[in-house]
C-alpha cells in the first residue's frame, strides 16, 4: 500500500479562480487515493471545499494577519510548524505565493498561466483566435508535474449538495427557479442592467418562472427598480456563501456574466447561460462542464479585448463589446433549454 503524500495547495484569489480549483482537486483525490491536501486560501471560500474527503481547508487572511514580507514569513513558519506536508502546489503564482514558496523551500510545482498566448488572443490587431488550454487543465498540469496526472472527469468534479428547500424565497409547487447574477468585477464583462431587466420581463411571461438575483449587498443597491417585480427575489448579499451555494444548486438555470457565479453554478452541475463581452470563453475561463452553445456572444473583430475584462475595448471603449447582444437572445436561449429539460 502506498504511503500517504500530503500536498500543500495555494490559491488566494479571485473567487471564480478558486472555484475553478474545486473540480480539479476532487478529481485529483478521487484518482490518487494516497494523496491528502491542505488547501490554503482566504477564509471566505471555506464552503467551496466542505466535505471533500482527504482535504483540509486552511483559511488565512493574507491582507491583515499575514500582510507584507514579514507576514508571509510568519505564515511560512505557521505552515511548517502545523502541517507535515511533502510538496507545494502553487495554483496562483503571484508575488505573495512566490515569497511563500521561497521561505518554505520545499519541492514545488507552479501554474503556467500562458500569458504570451493569451496576449495573442487579446491584441488589437492580428489576433490568433483559437481555444487555449482551460484554467482547469492548467491547474491539473501543476499536479502532474508533481507526479499526479489527472483525467478531468466532469461528473467526478461536480459538487452534489442536499437541497435545503427552506432557503427558497417562497414555497411554490411547480416553480421554475432561474438565477440571475448580473454583476461582474469589471464593466467590460457586465451586460447593461436595463437590458437585463428586459431579459427578466421576457422570462416572467411564463407564470412558472421565479427569479433569484445574486450578487453582493453593495450591488443590490443598484437594483432598486427590481424590488417590486412579481416573482423576482433579490438575495444579493443576504446569505452566507454556503447558503448561496445550496440555493444555486436548486436552480434550473443560472444566467451569469463571465464571473464567479458562472463557476459556482458550474461546479454544482447547474446549466449556465453566460453572457460575454470583452472577454472570451476561449481564453480558458469557461464554466466546468458547460456546453459552449450556451455562451451568448457576438463575433466582433475586437473580441476578446482583454483576458480579465479590466481593459476598455479599443473600439467600443467603456461601453464594452455587448452592444449587439439583445435581451431576446438571452431569454430565447433560456427558454429553449427549459423546453429541452421538460421534453
Amino acid at each position: 500500500m502506498e504511503s500517504t503524500v500530503h500536498l500543500l495547495v495555494f490559491r488566494f484569489s479571485a473567487l471564480g479562480d478558486i472555484a475553478m480549483a474545486v473540480p480539479v482537486v476532487r478529481n485529483l483525490l478521487h484518482q490518487h487515493p494516497n494523496l491528502k491536501i491542505t488547501f490554503v486560501s482566504v477564509p471566505f471560500v471555506a464552503a467551496l471545499f466542505a466535505n471533500i474527503e482527504r482535504l483540509e481547508f486552511l483559511g488565512v487572511d493574507v491582507k491583515a494577519d499575514y500582510k507584507g514580507i514579514s507576514g508571509i514569513y510568519q505564515l511560512n513558519k505557521k505552515l511548517k510548524r502545523e502541517i507535515q506536508f511533502d510538496a507545494v502546489a502553487d495554483l496562483h503564482n503571484v508575488l505573495r505565493t512566490q515569497l511563500l514558496r521561497f521561505f518554505i523551500n520545499r519541492k514545488a510545482s507552479v501554474i503556467d498561466k500562458g500569458r504570451a498566448e493569451k496576449k495573442e488572443l487579446t491584441r488589437s490587431v492580428h489576433k490568433n483566435l483559437h481555444p487555449l488550454k482551460t484554467g482547469f487543465q492548467r491547474y491539473a498540469d501543476v499536479f502532474e508535474k508533481l507526479g499526479y496526472p489527472i483525467v478531468l472527469n466532469v461528473e467526478d468534479g461536480k459538487v452534489k449538495l442536499i437541497a435545503n428547500t427552506n432557503l427558497l424565497p417562497v414555497q411554490q409547487p411547480n416553480a421554475i427557479w432561474i438565477g440571475i447574477a448580473p454583476f461582474a468585477k469589471h464593466t467590460a464583462k457586465m451586460y447593461p442592467l436595463h437590458k437585463m431587466k428586459s431579459v427578466v420581463d421576457l422570462l416572467l411571461v411564463n407564470p412558472q418562472v421565479h427569479i433569484i438575483v445574486f450578487g453582493s449587498a453593495e450591488e443590490a443597491l443598484l437594483l432598486e427598480d427590481w424590488k417590486n417585480l412579481d416573482r423576482v427575489f433579490l438575495m444579493a448579499g443576504k446569505q452566507k456563501l454556503a447558503e448561496d451555494l445550496n440555493l444555486i444548486s436548486q436552480l434550473a438555470i443560472m444566467i451569469s456574466m463571465d464571473s464567479a457565479n458562472m463557476h459556482l453554478a458550474s461546479m454544482l452541475g447547474v446549466t449556465v447561460v453566460s453572457v460575454w463581452g470583452g472577454t472570451h470563453p476561449w481564453l480558458g475561463f469557461y464554466g466546468w462542464g458547460q456546453n459552449m452553445n450556451n455562451a451568448i456572444q457576438t463575433y466582433l473583430p475586437c473580441r476578446p479585448s482583454s483576458v480579465f475584462g479590466n481593459k476598455e475595448c479599443p473600439v467600443h471603449g467603456a461601453a464594452g463589446c455587448m452592444q449587439q447582444i439583445t435581451a431576446e437572445m438571452i431569454a430565447d436561449k433560456v427558454k429553449s433549454l427549459l423546453c429541452n429539460t421538460v421534453n
